[in-house]
């Protein structure tokens, strides 16, 4: 699995008939911060941890198309009293893993459990190792 970017677009452009308004949808006046994350492999699946603090169930976006998982996160924070000043605002988390042929993407799997997205890739039945008997004779 490795580290996939792809352009952004933005629904802002619509359709895209010239080449200036090609080179606009490239850019998504959204910022993103790439989470940290942590992959692990086990014999029957790989595991995505994420990192998306502030991000809950409903904040998140797993999608996959064409091969490639793309993760986004949006944290949502509004302070209970009335806000006097703000100097900052949360930014939506985006990342994106191009996936080989050993993930069956059928059976993709998803959890979030305090601001942590544990996902699961299971491996392809072709692709786990196997033993294969010798015959004699």
């Amino acid at each position: 699995m490795a580290e996939k970017t792809a352009a952004l677009t933005t629904e802002k452009t619509g359709s895209l008939d010239t080449k200036s308004e090609k080179a606009l949808a490239t850019r998504d006046d959204t910022l993103y911060l790439a989470p940290p994350v942590d992959i692990f492999e086990t014999d029957d699946a790989l595991n995505v941890i994420v990192d998306l603090p502030g991000v809950e169930k409903d904040g998140v976006d797993i999608r996959v198309e064409d091969g490639i998982l793309t993760i986004r996160g949006k944290a949502n924070y509004r302070p209970k009293a009335n806000v006097l000043r703000e100097e900052f605002n949360l930014q939506g988390y985006y990342r994106q893993f191009q996936l080989s042929d050993e993930v069956d993407q059928e059976k993709i799997s998803a959890e979030s459990k305090n601001g942590v997205l544990t996902i699961t890739l299971p491996k392809a039945e072709k692709s786990k190792p196997r033993q294969i008997k010798v015959k004699v004779g």
